[in-house]
């Protein structure tokens, strides 16, 4: 073989092996935005990098892993979506502590599931995995509980507040909380002013 010879075959194995290393990670990154959805985005603008940001949701996938995730029964989801059912009849007349015990009843449900509840961003990185589309309204009602813990929520914010919540609460639960059948319905102002 002539040296020239010896050169392309040398370049054109590197070519081969950089389009199939390119290949394997954008496959990765597919499967990663897959995953992750709106959340693979959130990362990418949190973290330095690119690379950085998808090492941590791989980082994500292996911690969950890790956890022991239960599922409901049929009588605990029944009683959480009673209980939210109750809880959208009181935000009529006390819209600031109904927010407050969303938030309670949603971190009692992710615990029951078997999450960890301690540190808010590691529930966010924890839930990331499997409830990934839902989490922008988790982020937005503990953001507007923050705010309501400092009496800096208007009415209209505490209403959005059990809203984002319900999104997450009706992930972690599998099904829609409260929902009823039209001879069920009653004209109920909680019940129109949580779901608008």
């Amino acid at each position: 073989m002539s040296p020239t010879q010896i050169v392309v075959t040398v370049l054109i194995i590197l070519i081969v092996a950089a389009v199939a290393a390119a290949l394997v990670v954008a496959g990765r990154r597919r499967a990663l935005r897959q995953r992750f959805g709106p959340e693979y985005d959130h990362v990418i603008a949190e973290q330095d990098s690119r690379s950085a940001a998808e090492r941590e949701l791989r980082e994500r996938e292996r911690r969950h892993a890790e956890l022991e995730l239960i599922p409901l029964d049929p009588a605990a989801r029944a009683r959480y979506a009673e209980a939210w059912e109750e809880l959208q009849v009181r935000f009529v007349d006390s819209p600031a502590e109904t927010v407050g015990q969303a938030d309670e009843l949603v971190t009692r449900l992710i615990a029951e599931r078997g999450y960890p509840t301690g540190d808010f961003s590691d529930q966010i990185a924890h839930l990331s995995v499997e409830h990934a589309r839902t989490l922008s309204h988790y982020r937005d009602a503990h953001e507007i509980h923050l705010r309501n813990s400092r009496g800096e929520a208007s009415t209209e914010d505490l209403r959005q507040a059990v809203v984002h919540y319900r999104a997450l609460f009706a992930d972690l639960l599998g099904e829609e909380p409260a929902a009823r059948t039209p001879e069920q319905r009653q004209p109920d102002a909680a019940h129109d002013a949580t779901n608008r």
